[in-house]
């Protein structure tokens, strides 16, 4: 195996690790009911984790070429790590406000800090077929949910005889051994010094203020709005279309409701996840063919039609089957995004934009699991209704948003 390859398949492992932040919902309902909180206190401690990383991100892309990948992606992970066992600790003695810290602050810094390294790494290794390349990468990171959903959490729950606390003891326990080492793979090329200086001469200031960054970010905010509706509550979504179905008369136990409903929910997580890392690598790989603007356009038009459907949709498999839709195109933002931010802005300040992209994240994770959180608490029987309503009005918001962007707008950084 070539250098290059092999920092793409360790950088995908790295992904994969840190992508089990994505399997929130099989613990949103567990936690909520056995601390007492509500959906949207719960779901806050996600939420905070998904704005820290994208406001680290932004960081750490500018800061890469100063620390390096290794470093950041070591530092990063060891900070996930002991964001889980500060959550650990939290959920044992009910601390609300040590879950925020640790699932949410610490974690998500964590998360920022070693997202962007392979990523940038990656892309610097494959001047040819960065859709798919970097597509790769972040496929990894999609799978996260399923490997967390369907393997390691009831795995660990098992060990520890169903202990919340235990669990993510142990998921710490893991992640500070295995990212580091993945890490420790991650190397950048040679640059290309002519081609730095050149570069070199437009301020990052510049291009952030400038129109082609700002509608490129709004775009990638609302398909991550999309997104996050369904990955902070997808589980309690279904299961509240399986309880109106479970009410027509036929007989259950508490527990063997309870039970069903999590499987169920698991199930559709492990699902939805792999569609979510299909959808970065896919698109990705597609956009290397249409173009990255054309990919964001379907992705938003196709996301805004699903919406409207799940407004009409009550049928759990219906369901199911359109919210693998929704997280195949939310995956494929992350796997264009890369590719575009190069096209953009050249390999030089490419990690420094393409971290100072990923504040989207930050928004998306604040606004989508609120509007749910929001929706459940205050409008328990109608939540997903009016949640697809908002969702759906700001994908074609989107849409239409697209528009402004001008390839001749973006700065010539050659002259």
């Amino acid at each position: 195996m070539s250098k290059k390859w092999l920092i793409a398949v360790t950088g995908t492992f790295t992904h994969l690790l840190l992508g089990t932040v994505y399997a929130w919902s099989y613990f949103q309902n567990p936690i909520s009911e056995s601390a007492g909180w509500s959906n949207a206190q719960t779901a806050w401690a996600f939420s905070l984790s998904i704005f820290m990383l994208g406001v680290t991100s932004a960081w750490a892309g500018n800061k890469m070429s100063v620390y390096g990948p290794r470093r950041l992606s070591m530092i990063g992970g060891a900070l996930y790590a002991f964001g889980y066992l500060v959550s650990g600790f939290a959920l044992a003695h009910r601390y609300l406000f040590l879950l925020y810290f640790g699932f949410g602050i610490m974690g998500g810094i964590g998360l920022g800090l070693a997202y962007v390294a392979p990523v940038a790494t990656v892309s610097a290794w494959f001047t040819h077929k960065q859709g798919l390349a970097t597509g790769m990468v972040v496929m990894g990171f999609g799978f996260g949910a399923l490997v967390m959903s369907k393997f390691l959490a009831p795995l660990l729950l098992q060990l520890s005889d169903g202990n919340l606390s235990t669990t993510f003891y142990y998921v710490g326990a893991v992640m500070i051994v295995l990212i580091p080492v993945l890490a420790s793979f991650l190397q950048l090329p040679k640059p290309d010094k002519t081609h730095e200086k050149k570069l070199e001469r437009i301020s990052i200031a510049r291009h952030i203020q400038s129109k082609p960054f700002i509608v490129v970010w709004l775009i990638f905010t609302i398909n991550i709005v999309a997104g996050m509706i369904f990955i902070s509550f997808q589980s309690p979504l279904l299961q509240d279309i399986l309880k109106m179905r479970m009410s027509d008369g036929t007989n259950f136990s508490d527990g063997e409701t309870m039970a069903s409903l999590a499987a169920a929910g698991a199930t559709l997580i492990a699902v939805s996840s792999v569609f979510n890392g299909m959808g970065r690598f896919a698109w990705g790989s597609i956009s290397d063919k249409i173009g990255r603007m054309y990919t964001f356009r379907i992705l938003l038009a196709l996301q805004a039609v699903i919406f409207g459907l799940l407004i009409l949709v009550h049928h759990p498999v219906v369901f199911s089957v359109l919210v693998c839709i929704v997280l195949l195109c939310y995956g494929g933002g992350f796997g264009v995004l890369p590719s575009l931010t190069k096209d953009m802005y050249g390999s030089k300040l490419m990690p420094s934009l393409y971290g100072a992209f990923l504040t989207a994240w930050s928004m998306g994770g604040i606004i989508g699991p609120q509007i749910v959180a929001f929706m459940k608490d205050n409008y328990a029987e109608k939540a997903g209704l009016f949640a697809f309503v908002v969702g759906g009005g700001l994908l074609i918001v989107g849409f239409f948003t697209s528009f402004l962007y001008r390839r001749k707008d973006v700065i010539n950084l050659e002259n």
